[in-house]
């Protein structure tokens, strides 16, 4: 089915209508705000139809994909819809990552622009000959560049028409392309569909299910989570599905959050957890004036019942939870503000009830649904989950089977039907919401010539949750240190997935198949944590 434009008279289906919509009949609101410069929604709606057309003359055609490596900016936001009108995939690039794994993923993705931020450049001048299927090049606050052919962004789009080119696209084409980290430790292309992402806002957003947020075009909604992950790409859609003001920020910068949150009387935000506890480390945090804002929502990583207690003592109780991946679109599971009670502490450790539109079963592994209190993989089905993973069907039709996305995490229902996060069926360590798979570490760490075998486990941490430990197995006559080992990994992949401590033991423990036992290795660090999970 092709899908139309609001302008045609039907009704938004599609990202793209969302923009057009808005800019008809709220052109004058503020849409976003960045640093001192503020867009309305009718100018954001030019840019994107400029970038569109930009997009199109420059050989663009749509499912063709877009990378963009770059701190989160309203460039970014605009970019997003100028990719949607054109039928083009936005591929934002995790911009922590380093620079050889950037390009990976530019590779796996086939993209033909490239659109690099301040402080990315040097990756379009140095590394174009490991990313040939680039052929446009645009740098956000750069200067033009004949040698690579690099362009400034708002030049470039500043040049072409701002007259909406109207390409048709169907509500099963892709609009956005995130990556998540894999087993393998190659990142997987979760692929978005237009659908996904349009359908999403209604069901969770609206007055009547209020699931996450009860979102008007007067909010203020705060965007300090990066726009790279599904849960700050979310977050900024939710308010501008609404006709929200978004102010954004570049990273999560804590002083920078409390001075913002009382000058521009935010009302929404999402953060994660480990965002949460710097805040309140911060000085001046309790005498931040909080008084305006409605909900902070947090996810993707686990939070301590003790820190969400000190941040509903300063803030207030306005803090909702939301549990989901991005092949789910980010949705699932939502606790809302009014369910986070303080007199029930067992409540606190719950991630909250299926949210509406989204199915959530417990199963065994028949796939059969366990008992009431009794753990088993967590498996949900949505009209909104993913497309599929880029070119790797084997992969897809393992995680989603018969339309039930199987998450690999363990938990388990109580009798309210809340769930509970136990452990997780994958190995994959979240510090400080950022997703980190160990096989990715052992293999960087494999090849160092005194070590025999390791294994990578996540352990408790005060500030990001949980950190990466490093379990070695030295080989005979050989010797390493603990910072050698920790150097060596960061020669090899980014810093936030390496080691921040290294233990030597004579032996992994093993099942009869081989099979490392990482729970036994986990469980002396976690035990006075009081769970099996970070």
């Amino acid at each position: 089915m092709t899908v139309k434009s609001a302008e045609d008279g039907m009704d938004r289906r599609n990202v793209a209508d969302v923009l057009r919509t808005l800019a008809r009949d709220s052109g004058d609101r503020t849409a976003l705000v960045f640093g001192d410069r503020q867009t309305d929604y009718a100018t954001l709606d030019r840019q994107a139809s400029a970038i569109a057309n930009g997009l199109v003359a420059a050989g663009i055609r749509p499912a063709d994909r877009v990378g963009l490596i770059a701190k989160n900016s309203d460039d970014f936001i605009a970019l997003y819809y100028g990719c949607a009108k054109a039928g083009a995939v936005l591929v934002p690039v995790n911009w922590r990552l380093a620079a050889a794994e950037m390009a990976y993923i530019i590779n796996d993705s086939g993209a033909r622009a490239l659109v690099l931020g301040s402080g990315y450049h040097d990756i379009g001048l140095e590394h174009r000959g490991a990313m040939p299927t680039v052929e446009l090049y645009l740098a956000i606050n750069g200067q033009v560049d004949g040698t690579v052919g690099m362009d400034d962004f708002r030049a470039w789009h500043g040049r072409q028409a701002d007259v909406d080119p109207m390409v048709q696209v169907l509500v099963t084409d892709v609009a956005a392309q995130l990556y998540s980290s894999g087993t393998t430790g190659h990142p997987k292309g979760v692929q978005l569909s237009h659908f996904s992402c349009y359908e999403l806002w209604p069901i969770l957003s609206s007055s009547e299910t209020k699931a996450y947020g009860r979102w008007t075009a007067d909010d203020v909604n705060l965007i300090c989570m990066p726009l790279y992950h599904v849960g700050g790409l979310n977050n900024a859609l939710a308010g501008l599905y609404v006709g929200a003001k978004t102010v954004i920020t570049a990273e999560a910068v804590p002083a920078e959050i409390l001075r913002l949150i009382p000058l521009h009387r935010v009302t929404k935000s999402f953060m994660v957890p480990a965002l949460i506890n710097f805040l309140l480390q911060t000085p001046g945090c309790a005498d931040t004036d909080f008084s305006s804002v409605d909900e902070i929502w947090y996810g993707a990583a686990p939070i301590p019942a003790e820190l969400l207690r000190q941040a509903i003592e300063v803030v207030g109780n306005k803090f909702g939870q939301a549990y989901g991946m991005t092949e789910s679109n980010g949705g699932g599971v939502y606790m809302s503000p009014d369910e986070h009670d303080l007199s029930k502490p067992e409540r606190l450790r719950a991630c909250g009830r299926a949210a509406p539109g989204y199915e959530i079963r417990v199963v065994d592994e028949t796939g059969k649904d366990v008992p009431t209190g009794d753990v088993g993989e967590i498996i949900m089905r949505s009209s909104t989950l993913m497309s599929g993973y880029w070119n790797l069907p084997e992969a897809t039709a393992s995680a989603v089977r018969d339309g039930w996305l199987h998450t690999g995490d363990a938990g388990y229902f109580d009798e309210e039907q809340f769930l509970y996060i136990y452990d997780r069926v994958k190995d994959m360590v979240i510090s400080g919401g950022e997703n980190i798979y160990p096989a990715e570490v052992e293999s960087a760490l494999f090849g160092h010539p005194a070590i025999a075998d390791v294994a990578i486990i996540g352990v408790p941490d005060p500030r990001w949750g949980e950190v990466i430990k490093a379990v070695i197995v030295k080989k005979a006559g050989e010797d390493v240190t603990e910072a050698e080992v920790i150097a060596y990994a960061r020669e090899r992949i980014a810093h936030y997935k390496c080691p921040k401590s290294v233990d030597f033991i004579a032996e992994l423990p093993r099942n009869p198949t081989g099979k490392i036992l990482k729970r036994e290795l986990r469980k002396p660090y976690w035990e006075k944590a009081g769970r099996n999970v970070g």
